[in-house]
C-alpha cells in the first residue's frame, strides 16, 4: 500500500501537494486533467475513502491522515464560490 502524493492546482492558480496512504488515487485522478470543483471532491471523497478503507483493512484503524487530507480539500473548496470553477491534477507520485 504505497503512500502517494496528488499534486493539484487550485482555480487561484495555488499549487498543494496532497497525501494517500494509497496509490488508489491513480485509478480516480488522471495528471493534467482539469476537474469541475463538485467533481474534484467528490473524487477526493472516494479515492481517500478508499484508501482509508484499505489501511483499516490491514491494520485494523482508517487513516487519521486520509480523513485530515479530505477535509483539507473539503474547507479549501468551500472558499471557491464559482460553481465552475477547476481543478488540476498536476501529478502523481
Amino acid at each position: 500500500m504505497p503512500e502517494t502524493t496528488f499534486t493539484i492546482r487550485w482555480p487561484d492558480g495555488e499549487t498543494e501537494a496532497c497525501y494517500s496512504p494509497s496509490s488508489i488515487v491513480r485509478d480516480v485522478f488522471s495528471p493534467g486533467a482539469d476537474y469541475p470543483m463538485a467533481q474534484f471532491v467528490a473524487l477526493s471523497r472516494e479515492a481517500l475513502t478508499k484508501a482509508s478503507d484499505r489501511v483499516k483493512a490491514k491494520y485494523g484503524f482508517a487513516c487519521a491522515n486520509a480523513a485530515a487530507q479530505l477535509a483539507a480539500i473539503e474547507n479549501r473548496a468551500r472558499t471557491y464560490p464559482d460553481p465552475q470553477a477547476k481543478v488540476t491534477c498536476l501529478s502523481i507520485t
